[in-house]
């Protein structure tokens, strides 16, 4: 699941060479002007579609795992979506922002797709972005995995003591999992607190 929401970079292509603050600069322009634009505006879709197919080239980026990520958060795109559609006095088209929210979401994974994710905190800092909040995003990109790891330990530890199999006792299952997890999260979160502040960070 990490993988989805901070997938490793390519290890190859000309983009990776590129300053992170150029890509992270045209990536919030074109998500920006995504949002922003007139529906009307077909022209504009169609350029940064267009974008991002070259991003994808430069970058010697698989279609597959792009795909595969934007699937993954389509129920996003469904979201909001139905919120437009179900907008007071039908001002907003859903398809239309349907679009925007796909291709907002695909520029972001490409940009994750071609920046280390510490190239893009060093940018962060040298635009003045509060410190607290830089360390706050560190801090939960890197302990993302290790719940990442902890679920899979306590599921496969689960699945070893589990000989029913229907589907209503792999819904229990699963709940149990997410219970265990959040009290192990918290007394985790709690230690590297105490941690960090024996360490003189506030």
């Amino acid at each position: 699941m990490t993988a989805i929401f901070f997938p490793s970079p390519a290890q190859s292509g000309r983009l990776l060479r590129w300053p992170a603050g150029a890509k992270m600069a045209v990536a919030l322009g074109l998500v920006f002007g995504t949002a922003l634009v007139p529906a009307g505006w077909v022209a504009w879709f169609e350029v940064v579609t267009l974008v991002l197919v070259a991003v994808m080239v430069l970058g010697k980026i698989p279609p597959g795992p792009v795909l595969l990520r934007l699937l993954a958060l389509s129920p996003f795109v469904a979201g909001v979506a139905l919120a437009a559609a179900w907008h007071p006095g039908g001002t907003l088209d859903w398809k239309i922002t349907a679009l925007r929210s796909g291709l907002c979401l695909a520029t972001v994974i490409l940009l994750a797709q071609t920046t280390p994710f510490g190239e893009m905190l060093a940018v962060l800092r040298r635009a003045r972005v509060p410190a607290l909040l830089v360390t706050t995003i560190a801090l939960m990109q890197r302990y993302l995995f290790v719940l990442a790891d902890e679920t899979e330990r306590m599921g496969r530890a689960r699945a070893s003591r589990t000989f029913t199999r229907g589907r209503w006792f792999a819904w229990r299952t699963a709940a149990t999992v997410v219970g265990q997890l959040f009290v192990r999260a918290s007394e985790r979160a709690e230690h590297v607190y105490d941690a960090m502040c024996a360490r003189g960070w506030r």
